[in-house]
């Protein structure tokens, strides 16, 4: 991670700063010395790398088939992802004015792609050990061409 503050008054700063940019973003140069003409006393661009989180692929079909699988356990889709958070990642209690809750340890919103799949295996073990089939990504990307 890098952060850079830039003094507005610091026009060598501004130049460096307007330079680096501009090798990465070219489109972004001009809004960046808007904000930092714009800024008062200065401003700190933080650069970090970017984590990636689970695809749209995984999502939908974790989505599709959990609602599925929790239409025929008989609960509501949101019942089902917060007991396989649970069973995933591990849970704890809380205790509340309305009594013991069980909460999960992680959610799923900030999942890298391997721990998504790891909670897409865990919907097709549970799945699988109740009797409901939730068949393999493969398998619906070859039925569909």
């Amino acid at each position: 991670m890098i952060s850079i503050t830039v003094d507005r008054k610091d026009t060598e700063a501004i130049l460096e700063l307007s330079r680096l940019v501009s090798e990465v973003a070219p489109s972004s140069v001009g809004t960046l010395m808007a904000m930092v003409r714009g800024s008062g006393d200065g401003l700190t661009l933080t650069i970090k790398r970017a984590k990636q989180g689970r695809t749209r692929a995984q999502e939908n079909y974790y989505r599709k088939w959990c609602g599925a699988f929790a239409r025929w356990c008989g609960m509501t889709p949101d019942e089902m992802h917060e007991e396989l958070l649970c069973m995933t990642f591990g849970s704890e209690e809380i205790h509340t004015k309305m009594g013991i809750k069980r909460r999960p340890l992680r959610r799923s919103a900030d999942a890298s792609i391997n721990l998504y799949g790891g909670l897409i295996e865990n919907l097709q073990m549970t799945a699988a050990q109740m009797g409901f089939v939730v068949p393999d990504p493969g398998e619906i990307d070859e039925a569909a061409a």
